[in-house]
């Protein structure tokens, strides 16, 4: 019964450590993709953190329905593979930010 105890317990413990890998997903790289790719990757989501260098990352949306009611949004373009301003969708800013005389 001892023997069978740890079995199980092993076999949990490996069948645990096989699935917590799948589970992290790593975000996508813009310049890895397309302007077209982006766009659509972001288009099929609403909204995705996309990484757009090492270490460097944002959330865009594609529309307004993606961002907190207290925000709205900004056009945001990004670098891809072949594009080094590639229109891909909005960021979500506090709506203070969007009013021209905030602008500097």
């Amino acid at each position: 019964m001892r023997i069978s105890m740890c079995a199980a317990v092993a076999a949990g413990i490996g069948l645990m450590a096989s699935v917590l890998p799948a589970a992290a997903q790593s975000r996508p790289d813009s310049l890895s993709m397309s302007c077209d790719q982006a766009r659509a990757f972001l288009r099929s989501r609403g909204a995705a953190v996309i990484g757009t260098g090492p270490h460097i990352y944002d959330r865009y949306v594609s529309d307004q329905r993606f961002c907190p009611i207290t925000e709205g949004t900004r056009p945001a373009w990004i670098r891809t593979r072949d594009t080094a301003q590639c229109p891909v969708g909005f960021t979500c800013v506090p709506v203070q930010d969007l009013w021209p005389m905030n602008d500097y």
